[in-house]
């Protein structure tokens, strides 16, 4: 059967999109999943996402990452599918869609190409020695560092995510470098098992953590560099609770066509 894909991507993080609102498409199949996200013998992708038809909301997200296994939350994947949802005229600037963490609210600019997710709200906050480690609809171990341009991110941030304590259950690993104006992340990804040009869900636990290092509280604003590009993270802080939380950034198609699954 042939099938229309799309690939977008958001900083630098890349998705293959299939619109599967009639269920014709069974994607539970992880070898097949994982084959198309192969950059050499597929499309090429950090994941692959689906949307589906949802009660009460505009569509549903259905992500799986690039090993073909269902994931936790993407952040720039929601981002992107937002993109998409809007491409295929299922949305026009606002939506409320459903995703493996629940209902998500997002906007998106009259052309299409940058996008304003809101996160789910964030109170739980542990410490790992000095790193943090915070769900952002994804678990996170965010660790403040330096000169983090010639860190071996994918040894460091491996060695961490298949340690004793984060084995079972995987964890994204995430680096962090305070330049003054903003912060540089960069990121090892489960499920993808590699460093990502960027990660949604990471550097909004990397934007909570700082808040907490720094005593910032209210509204608060924090621009991240990622090695895809520049995204921002929006939200309110009252010293116990994160709330209103917005991931901001670009989502743009790169092409489309048909592949044979």
């Amino acid at each position: 059967m042939k099938i229309p894909f799309f690939k977008y991507q958001g900083a630098g993080n890349d998705f293959i999109m299939i619109d599967n609102r009639d269920l014709r498409v069974n994607h539970h199949q992880p070898q097949l999943l994982a084959k198309l996200c192969d950059r050499r013998f597929g499309i090429g992708g950090d994941g692959i996402m689906f949307i589906e038809p949802a009660e009460n909301f505009d569509f549903k997200m259905v992500y799986y990452n690039s090993d073909g296994q269902p994931s936790s939350m993407c952040g720039n994947g929601g981002r992107c599918i937002v993109a998409f949802a809007k491409q295929l005229g299922i949305i026009e600037t606002e939506t409320n869609f459903l995703a493996v963490d629940g209902a998500h609210y997002a906007k998106i600019s009259a052309e299409g190409d940058w996008v304003s997710l809101q996160m789910i709200d964030v109170e739980q906050i542990n410490k790992d020695g000095e790193a943090f480690v915070i769900n952002t609809g994804s678990p996170h171990y965010i660790q403040f560092d330096e000169a983090i341009a010639d860190k071996n991110v994918f040894e460091e941030g491996r060695s961490i995510r298949y340690n004793t304590t984060y084995q079972k259950e995987g964890i994204n690993v995430n680096f962090v470098e305070d330049q003054k104006d903003h912060l540089f992340v960069r990121t090892y990804e489960r499920g993808v098992e590699d460093e990502t040009y960027a990660c949604g869900t990471g550097v909004t636990a990397v934007a909570l953590a700082n808040a907490i290092v720094k005593n910032q509280t209210g509204k608060i604003e924090t621009p991240i560099k990622v090695l895809g590009g520049d995204l921002t993270i929006k939200f309110d802080y009252d010293g116990k609770k994160f709330t209103n939380i917005f991931l901001e950034g670009p989502a743009k198609l790169v092409f489309s066509g048909e592949v044979e699954i």
